[in-house]
């Protein structure tokens, strides 16, 4: 199954071409909606076509919980250096290794050192 990224508006529209080489369908949201557009637009569109947000913003988690939302799925970047050439091998590889929970529903955090996973929906029984 290929993943299909939605690339938020705080990462690089770089990251497009180097997710798509990778074998991903990607694409960025300067393209689709409006570059100011808030979250809250930015969030249903990705779940009513099917996209993964792969962020760099925390408020996406937190709408997550929120909600108690099913979908979308999340793969949020936490470092400081979020550019392709920095991330891409460590971000390529998690988005191998997590294809299965992302496609049925996950939070993905990831930083330098490593990476957690949450199933959709977030809620306090969770670990």
């Amino acid at each position: 199954m290929t993943l299909r990224l939605l690339i938020d508006m705080n990462l690089s529209p770089s990251w497009v071409e180097v997710l798509r080489k990778a074998g991903f369908e990607a694409a960025h949201w300067y393209h689709i909606g409006a570059p100011s557009a808030p979250d809250s637009e930015l969030f249903p569109w990705a779940r009513e076509n099917k996209y993964i947000v792969f962020t760099h913003d925390l408020d996406f988690g937190a709408l997550l919980a929120a909600t108690g939302a099913e979908s979308p799925s999340v793969f949020q970047i936490r470092t400081d250096d979020v550019s392709p050439d920095a991330l891409s091998p460590r971000a390529i590889e998690l988005l191998r290794r997590f294809t299965p929970q992302l496609s049925a529903g996950a939070l993905v955090v990831v930083d330098e050192m490593r990476e957690r996973i949450r199933i959709l929906p977030l809620g306090s029984s969770q670990p």
